[in-house]
């Protein structure tokens, strides 16, 4: 009986998933896409800062390279690889940036890694502003398409239409989205709970206490760095895919906090919570851009006036909130969702008679 239970807690969210292409509109399934393009991001963010303790403010970089390394890889001017492939190695050559910066991850910690990932920000910001036949410079370049096995991930000609509904750029991806992230999803699960899960952890709590055990602390903190990097550039495709188009002002320091936020108000150190952090941050701001108009003191796109934009506003908006869940829930919406499943748990429970303690026998007086 656990057994099923276990296998309905995913099976059931994974089927309402797999629906949801069929009754949402190109809106909001563009927003579930760049959710779970952030939630991959966030997961590999996640099991860097939260569960080794290395402070990164340089995730964009590694969002960049895998977005601009699949445009380059799969497009023209470039190799024009197939994009299936170009896409496997994105995300190879965002593990071997995050190599190159490994051994400075291995031996640097805490706010002087911050400063140094940093670096990688605005070195990476002026590399794709002038790597023109690269990067396209200021202007960008355009997204080639994927396509595995002859499918296209877009809108093709004759039109893909499936029990009454036209499958366009937008529903394809977001099958794409879904099983990226479900493979981002349980292959952190397995880290977390397999001997590297444990590593990471000993080595955050005490480094010494680590070593002593026999855990090669550079080892594991520059592997630590390389499979966030990884996480990040298959992110970055992914964005890349949904955007169909990139430029390097998309990438900078901004990104990052976004991405320190997502982790922030999820939980360090949580799978589920950076999934839930990702949906929060990503999809406030293009919410608040859709109804600026009903909503107080938010100024519409291009609007003028005192009243801030929906992409300010949003950014204020998640600033409050990680205020308050340092305040009140430093674990995060995924401690405290913990925290009320225990305590509903708890009142669901019978209530246990108290046993009768056996009665003294009298004592007889001569």
């Amino acid at each position: 009986m656990s057994d099923l239970l276990k296998r309905g807690r995913f099976l059931l969210p994974a089927l309402l998933l797999a629906a949801l292409p069929f009754y949402l509109d190109a809106f909001w399934l563009r927003i579930g896409l760049f959710a779970m393009a952030a939630a991959i991001g966030a997961v590999g963010l996640g099991l860097l800062a939260g569960t080794a303790g290395q402070l990164s403010l340089g995730h964009a970089f590694f969002l960049a390279v895998g977005a601009y390394g699949y445009a380059w890889l799969a497009g023209e001017p470039g190799p024009g690889l197939p994009p299936a492939l170009a896409l496997v190695l994105a995300v190879l050559l965002a593990g071997a940036a995050g190599g190159l910066f490994s051994p400075v991850a291995g031996r640097v910690k805490g706010i002087y890694l911050g400063v140094a990932t940093l670096a990688l920000v605005f070195l990476g910001h002026h590399v794709l502003l002038t790597a023109d036949s690269v990067t396209g410079g200021f202007n960008g370049r355009s997204v080639p398409p994927l396509s595995v096995g002859g499918f296209t991930f877009a809108d093709t000609d004759p039109e893909l239409v499936v029990l009454g509904v036209p499958f366009g750029a937008e529903e394809r991806l977001w099958y794409l989205g879904l099983a990226l992230f479900a493979l981002t999803w349980f292959t952190a699960r397995g880290i977390l709970r397999g001997r590297p899960g444990r590593a990471l952890v000993a080595v955050r709590d005490s480094e010494t206490a680590a070593a002593v055990m026999g855990v090669d602390v550079a080892r594991y903190r520059s592997a630590a760095f390389v499979v966030s990097s990884m996480y990040a550039g298959l992110a970055g495709a992914l964005l890349a895919l949904g955007f169909r188009r990139i430029v390097p002002d998309y990438f900078g320091l901004a990104l990052s906090v976004d991405y320190l936020a997502m982790i922030v108000i999820g939980g360090l150190g949580s799978v589920a919570g950076a999934t839930a952090g990702a949906v929060f941050v990503t999809a406030l701001p293009l919410l608040m851009t859709r109804y600026a108009d009903h909503l107080p003191l938010v100024a519409a796109p291009g609007g003028t006036g005192g009243a801030v934009g929906p992409t300010e506003a949003a950014r204020y908006l998640y600033g409050a909130a990680i205020v308050l869940i340092l305040l009140y829930a430093p674990d995060g919406l995924h401690g405290l969702a913990r925290r009320l499943r225990a305590r509903t748990a708890r009142r669901r429970e019978p209530a246990t008679p108290a046993l009768a303690s056996p009665a003294r026998p009298k004592e007889h007086t001569p």
